[in-house]
């Protein structure tokens, strides 16, 4: 029986590349590259997984602008059918996020929404949840392994003291962890392809105040000293000292 699958993906800064302004503390995010979170890659490639052993089609789903294509167009090469850039809304706010993804998700005729279990920019997990508390869909989280059967899904999901195995019908929710899987290089013929199709894009508005409010988001003072010491036998006893010192 084929399976429908919505993935959600996101677009992110390099936070590899980050760093902050070392007088005021405040992230430099100006003219820094965008990529596909690394999540995103884990749900676009378990979801293209279990599509290439059932069939059925993977529906691509984020939030963006005309940037996003670029991401649009590596989750195409990766192996996702059919996508869509929802515009208008760029903040970190889970509830109303939720509310917007949902709404589109009803539109769409699926059997499992698929997603990373956090993002990269705020890792505060929730979205998962209220997505699948406004569809009134099961969730099965932290996934680290998915199997679908007929009319289900059963799933392994990590916990911080043990590995649990639990089993839901479709239509549901299910948020992967980094550990499901290791994305594969996409093939040059599926590249080429991707350049080819269309970037579809929707428009949406919020309106109001958000839940969400960003106390701070400056970097720490660092009070290191920055000394570099070429050779090791005369640097480890100055480190050792430091490290006894730190712990005292």
């Amino acid at each position: 029986m084929p399976v429908n699958i919505i993935v959600l993906f996101k677009q992110i800064i390099d936070i590899d590349l980050l760093k902050a302004d070392p007088s005021t503390g405040s992230p430099l995010v100006q003219n820094l590259p965008l990529r596909l979170e690394t999540l995103s890659k884990n749900a676009i490639e378990e979801a293209v997984r279990i599509k290439e052993k059932k069939g059925g089609k993977v529906y691509g789903l984020c939030f963006g602008t005309e940037k996003a294509s670029s991401a649009l167009k590596e989750a195409y090469a990766m192996g996702v059918d059919e996508g869509l850039i929802i515009t208008g809304y760029e903040r970190n706010d889970p509830t109303r996020t939720a509310k917007v993804l949902a709404e589109k998700i009803k539109t769409i005729p699926h059997d499992i929404v698929m997603m990373g279990n956090q993002s990269a920019e705020s890792y505060t997990g929730l979205l998962a949840g209220k997505i699948a508390k406004i569809l009134g869909e099961p969730l099965l989280s932290n996934a680290i392994k998915v199997d679908v059967e007929e009319g289900k899904a059963r799933v392994v999901m990590a916990t911080e003291s043990e590995n649990l195995t639990a089993e839901a019908a479709t239509p549901l929710v299910i948020s992967v962890t980094q550990e499901i899987n290791e994305p594969r290089l996409p093939p040059v013929m599926q590249i080429l392809q991707a350049g080819k199709k269309p970037i579809n894009m929707e428009a949406t508005s919020i309106s109001g105040s958000s839940e969400v409010q960003v106390i701070s988001n400056l970097a720490p003072k660092s009070e290191r000293k920055k000394l570099v010491f070429e050779d090791p036998e005369k640097g480890i006893p100055e480190v050792s000292k430091a490290i006894r010192e730190a712990i005292k």
